[in-house]
């Protein structure tokens, strides 16, 4: 279905769409005229929870998540079953209480009680106002039927909810509770009095669940003190039974210690490792090791003595021997090494080697006095450090245990604090908790504003929608085809052409072309089969085609008079055509529009022809024969090429897809073809088949829409 379609089929049904609404609106206007007049009333209750002025701790976060859990939780409970009961009984005790001045008037079941039942009754209810109970289906087992008594008075617990309306604006510190009925001091008795039972009701709850809470809570707290003292008891006395009054703090000093005697014992070792290094280069040094203790020794000086008295004789020599210049160098010589002996002698005693001994002997003697003292501090270092480590030695086997019951103690300490804080919380809660009061009373208004215009705009709008609902829903349902685009959208495959529907039974083709009476549906025909046959003729003209097959899913669609109506078509464009067609039988049997004389099986067994002018006719046979029973597809096939070659174009009547055997045979023969299908007609399961077998079909052109109903 398309929108063309749809809005085609609103159009149908356009004064349902007008009338409908037209009607509802009239009929709600008298509906609506005797409507009563409503007042409202509403109460407005303050909680305290947004509140500033009303809390005592003014610098407190303010937790907006838990705020609004309990603005939703008392909303709900306003509505609940208790307190809707609570509601019932008060209006049921006033209207009893006071008959002249009863809210509303008595219904049928109340009014038929005499006097002394309605007092029987009102105690009734009194008790169970009294007794905080429930009213439910048991109680018309009574005598009075005390549940139904309530509803026919249109206090009962559906009726109150649906007009009773709770509402908290966001961030506002107030509930409203809203009222709506026929009389302005029920509705101010209805808020006055909910808010009035709720306040109370809910105030005793909440006091009983603390002041419960608060029993609970002392008790866990007694519990908690209890296993606090044990274990903060057996901690003391596990301390006292070892000689530890503080474990952590006595092993610290005790580490502590053994750590500064560690740092001692290092620092001696280093003193006596540095006095041995001092002393061991003294003693090497006195021992003739050093030039300036030990000074020149009497080898250099014999060699000296040595040298002066071979400088003697070589002087002796140089006399003797006149002047000889041998005896010169040997002089020479013998004085410069005379000269460098003495200048190292004097350059080796340049500091005295006593006094240099005498400051060495005084240094080792103090070296070996220090050194001595270190070892003995040595030894004193070691023993203490001995003492300490077993010290702490000692305190470590019970340092396991005393964490296990510090570990303990701290444990039932911090659960006795946390149910004190709980207790201290309750009872602040219940001290400076939730207040709830009434801030402003219910008081009577004036009616409020008239629905009746909205009464009138609903039922005109909703009529509007239901009817136009139901003309949708005519379109969904609808499967008809009515259009070229329905036509190939359910056959998947081309239109090629649309025509009217011809309404006179008298359907002459000739009759039809040549009118000129200005026959709208006529001449809508003629331009439409022109059209047609031009999409036919471009098609069979770009191949060489002349046979075409005209068929339909089903019989009865249009097919012959479409044979009939193209093959005239074809013969005004000066073509010479051949319709091979089944008689058409509304034209009239005096008619000389098309002649039918021949036979197209006579034709097979004769192959003779007696053609007319443009348009020549051969009428097939009734009884349904197959073509391959009268001749084979050789013979048909010449039987063809023969017409092929004496007309320009072949119009065959192929039976309906419905009769599958005899139409596959026909179109054996034909070139191209054209299926036929009427408008208003709808796509069935069964023709989905022959829908399939056509399009296959190498020369099919596609569909031609037939019988559609012109617009007004």
């Amino acid at each position: 279905m398309d929108i063309k379609s749809l809005l085609k089929l609103i159009n149908k049904y356009k004064w349902v769409l007008i009338l409908v609404p037209i009607i509802a609106v009239v009929i709600t206007y008298f509906l609506v005229q005797n409507l009563p007049k409503q007042y409202s009333s509403e109460v407005q209750i303050s909680t305290g929870l947004l509140d500033v002025s009303k809390k005592i701790i003014t610098n407190e976060n303010t937790d907006f998540f838990k705020i609004n859990q309990q603005f939703s939780q008392i909303m709900e409970k306003f509505k609940m079953k208790k307190i809707i009961n609570f509601l019932s009984y008060n209006l049921m005790i006033h209207d009893l209480e006071n008959p002249k001045n009863s809210f509303r008037k008595y219904s049928e079941k109340l009014d038929s009680l005499d006097a002394k039942s309605r007092i029987e009754v009102l105690q009734l209810f009194k008790d169970k106002l009294n007794s905080k109970s429930i009213l439910t289906l048991a109680d018309n087992n009574g005598k009075y039927q005390l549940y139904d008594l309530v509803g026919s008075m249109g206090y009962g617990e559906d009726g109150l909810k649906k007009q009773i309306e709770v509402t908290h604006a966001e961030n506002s510190d107030f509930i409203t509770i809203e009222y709506i009925s026929e009389n302005p001091d029920l509705s101010v008795f209805v808020v006055n009095t909910i808010a009035t039972t709720f306040i109370t009701n809910y105030s005793s709850e909440i006091s009983f669940n603390q002041n419960n809470s608060l029993v609970l809570l002392d008790s866990l707290l007694k519990q908690k003190e209890i296993t606090m003292n044990e274990k903060n008891n057996s901690l003391a006395a596990f301390k006292k039974s070892k000689g530890f009054l503080n474990l952590n703090e006595q092993s610290g000093s005790v580490s502590a210690q053994i750590t500064q005697y560690e740092t001692q014992r290092a620092e001696a070792l280093r003193l006596i490792q540095s006095n041995q290094g001092a002393l061991s280069v003294i003693r090497t040094k006195l021992n003739g090791g050093d030039s300036y203790t030990s000074g020149s020794t009497q080898a250099d000086n014999r060699e000296l003595v040595n040298l002066k008295r071979e400088l003697k004789i070589a002087n002796d020599n140089y006399l003797d021997n006149g002047f000889k210049a041998s005896d010169q160098k040997k002089i020479d010589s013998l004085n410069r090494i005379i000269i460098a002996k003495s200048n190292q002698n004097a350059d080796e005693n340049v500091v005295d080697p006593r006094a240099s001994k005498q400051t060495l002997i005084a240094s080792k003697t103090n070296l070996e006095i220090s050194l001595e003292e270190q070892k003995r501090s040595l030894v004193i270092i070691n023993q203490q450090l001995g003492i300490l480590r077993a010290k702490y030695s000692s305190m470590v086997p019970y340092d396991a245990d005393i964490q296990n019951y510090q570990r303990e103690a701290d444990l039932a300490t911090k659960e006795y604090m946390t149910a004190l804080d709980q207790v201290s919380q309750t009872r602040a809660d219940q001290s400076l908790g939730l207040r709830l009061q009434i801030e402003q009373l219910g008081l009577p208004g004036n009616p409020e504003p008239s629905k009746k215009i909205f009464y009138l705009i609903g039922s005109g709008a909703g009529s509007f929608v239901l009817v136009l609902s139901f003309v949708m829903l005519m379109f969904f349902l609808d499967n008809k085809i009515i259009t070229s685009a329905q036509l190939a959208n359910a056959t998947k495959s081309k239109t090629i052409g649309v025509l009217n529907k011809i309404e006179n039974n008298e359907r002459n083709i000739r009759e039809i072309w040549n009118d000129n009476n200005g026959n709208v549906n006529y001449e809508l025909y003629r331009d439409m089969l022109r059209s047609l046959r031009f999409e036919v003729n471009t098609q069979m003209d770009a191949d060489g085609s002349k046979i075409l097959g005209i068929t339909s899913l089903v019989l009865g669609e249009g097919k012959t008079f479409l044979c009939y109506s193209l093959a005239y078509a074809f013969a005004m464009t000066g073509k010479k055509v051949l319709l091979i067609a089944d008689e058409l039988p509304v034209v009239k049997a005096d008619s000389k529009a098309l002649a039918t004389s021949q036979n197209f099986q006579t034709f097979l067994i004769k192959k003779e022809i007696h053609t007319e002018d443009l348009i020549t006719i051969m009428n097939k046979s009734k009884a349904r024969e197959s073509l391959l029973e009268i001749q084979s597809i050789k013979s048909l096939q010449a039987g063809f090429d023969v017409l092929k070659d004496e007309f320009d174009i072949i119009i065959v009547d192929v039976n309906a897809l419905q009769d599958i055997n005899i139409a596959k045979e026909w179109l054996l023969f034909t070139e191209k073809n054209i299926a036929v299908f009427e408008s208003g007609n709808s796509l069935k399961d069964s023709s989905k088949e022959f829908v399939d077998y056509i399009k296959k079909l190498p020369g099919f052109l596609g569909w031609v829409l037939n019988k559609t109903v012109l617009e007004n």
